[in-house]
């Protein structure tokens, strides 16, 4: 009878490539000074989209922690696979989504799901960029306004989505029924519990990206790739979608 093996032994570890956690670049990183960056997506191009006035609030909020935002508008984008990468539109959400450190994602429900205007920005923005990955280990919020009684389908898809991008998602969301009674004639939000949960959630926001965006880079090394040379990792990175 062969003896046991012990509970530490760890034969299919490749020994070069593991590493022990090392708390000095999670714990004693230099902080950057620059404010926060940080991008908004909404989903309709409507004239008066309450998922564009949502984003606006949220934005005004975010400045007032001190962030940088920047609205991406798309309107004019073309579908996904309609039009080549190098489209205007195309590389204006590419440039953004490079430039920001966090984002927000606000959609509309629409047949019980977000928009296709929402899905279509997501899809335009790759994985990975050459072996740079534009989403990996950055910040998302997602937040929904909807026609009738509050639902979470929309922000549950933007939740699934933003982890399948490698985003740090955090916890709180934002969900805003019969939108077109929360605002106001100057397309401002009325006071309500949903404009606090707004609040709460863009604090949250900034809280998560002043905490990861120095260790975004180590967060999300990870062992697997490690054991892939630089060449193999170009080539997986730069597959095309199916």
């Amino acid at each position: 009878m062969s003896k046991a093996s012990s509970s530490t032994d760890t034969p299919n570890l490749d020994e070069a490539c593991f590493q022990s956690i090392d708390t000095t670049q999670l714990l004693n990183v230099p902080a950057s000074t620059h404010a926060p960056r940080i991008l908004l997506l909404y989903g309709s191009v409507r004239k008066r989209s309450f998922s564009r006035l949502a984003s606006e609030e949220a934005a005004r909020i975010l400045q007032r922690f001190g962030a940088e935002t920047r609205t991406f508008n798309p309107s004019r984008l073309p579908l996904p696979d309609d039009a080549d990468s190098a489209h205007p539109k195309v590389q204006e959400l590419r440039d953004l989504v490079t430039w920001c450190e966090g984002m927000v994602w606000c959609s509309p429900e629409r047949h019980g799901a977000m928009t296709g205007v929402m899905k279509a920005q997501i899809d335009w923005i790759p994985l990975s960029l050459g072996a740079v990955r534009l989403t990996q280990g950055k910040t998302l919020a997602v937040m929904q306004v909807s026609g009738g009684s509050q639902s979470f389908n929309a922000v549950s898809q933007l939740r699934i989505l933003g982890r399948w991008m490698r985003l740090i998602t955090i916890p709180n969301q934002s969900s805003v029924p019969k939108a077109f009674s929360e605002f106001d004639d100057q397309d401002r939000m009325k006071p309500s519990p949903y404009y606090d949960r707004i609040v709460d959630v863009m604090e949250e926001l900034i809280k998560f990206t002043l905490l990861t965006r120095d260790r975004a880079a180590y967060l999300v090394d990870r062992y697997s790739e490690r054991k892939e040379d630089a060449e193999a990792l170009s080539k997986r990175v730069n597959q095309r979608s199916i």
